[in-house]
């Protein structure tokens, strides 16, 4: 057998096992919080945000997030989830994105300046949707604060500020807070997941795997706060490709069609100097 046609049926037989083994199936792992106190925290959590941070009003940019997130949340590992998704924008020029449990979003304008297209906007979008799916942030503070927890989580039934209470045990919206921070291991997992979510609407997950690869090789400190943020778990960029390689075939040729008039509204979008990291 000649050597071309030996390489030819090895990618053949690689191909025939990835696709064998199906998508990659993920759980939420063991966590405290009831998916109801997820909602209230995240809720609580994004109107601190909002105090904290400048959210842009633009009517085109806050419609686009939009029509890109609904697009990610009709994906069925997102329905099934049941957190009730919202978008919103940032005035912040570093790259970088973050969903609070239970669903809110908030995109920098940094990101949306530095996506290439809107697949890429979409990869990140559907990675933060991930960790909300898979309740990555409640999971962390369950593990991180396992004695203090159930009686701070009871005692919230009867009411009160649900952040009040966990600031009792030292969990805040700090940059390092456990909510926002997470392992390796869960940053694997929301790139799985979003390459689903990703692919179900339309999107080629493999343009996550080049915005990432983009990120890795600019570096730079528009750059460091997502790469600090979201740690590369290794070989991020081929096991994103490989989970491609295991999803059913789809023809990713959505498009909002508004991506231009996005990156010309953005483009107007006066940021403050870059916050400082706590």
């Amino acid at each position: 057998m000649c050597k071309r046609k030996l390489a030819a049926l090895i990618v053949l037989l690689y191909t025939t096992v990835l696709l064998s083994q199906g998508p990659t199936q993920f759980h939420p792992g063991f966590n405290l919080f009831s998916k109801d106190q997820d909602v209230q925290l995240g809720k609580e959590s994004a109107a601190q945000v909002r105090k904290q941070m400048p959210v842009v009003r633009d009517p085109v940019l806050s419609e686009y997030v939009s029509r890109v997130g609904r697009r990610l949340a009709d994906s069925q590992e997102a329905r099934a989830s049941g957190f009730p998704f919202t978008f919103e924008v940032v005035a912040d020029p570093s790259i970088n994105a973050f969903a609070l449990p239970g669903g809110p979003m908030f995109i920098h304008t940094g990101l949306l300046k530095a996506v290439d297209n809107e697949a890429q906007l979409a990869g990140v979008m559907g990675h933060e949707m991930s960790h909300v799916i898979l309740r990555h942030g409640t999971n962390q503070a369950s593990k991180a604060q396992l004695i203090q927890l159930p009686a701070l989580l009871a005692g919230q039934v009867a009411g009160g500020s649900m952040l009040g209470r966990l600031a009792q045990a030292g969990i805040g919206l700090g940059a390092n807070s456990v909510l926002l921070k997470f392992s390796r291991g869960a940053e694997s997992q929301a790139d799985l997941m979003g390459s689903h979510l990703m692919a179900e609407g339309g999107y080629n997950p493999m343009q996550m795997a080049r915005f990432f690869e983009k990120l890795n090789s600019q570096g730079g400190s528009r750059t460091l706060e997502f790469l600090s943020d979201h740690p590369n778990p290794g070989n991020r960029e081929r096991a994103i490709e490989e989970e491609a390689d295991r999803l059913p075939q789809r023809n990713y040729s959505f498009q909002t069609g508004a991506f231009d008039r996005m990156k010309q509204a953005v483009a107007q979008i006066h940021e403050p100097p870059p916050r400082r990291r706590e």
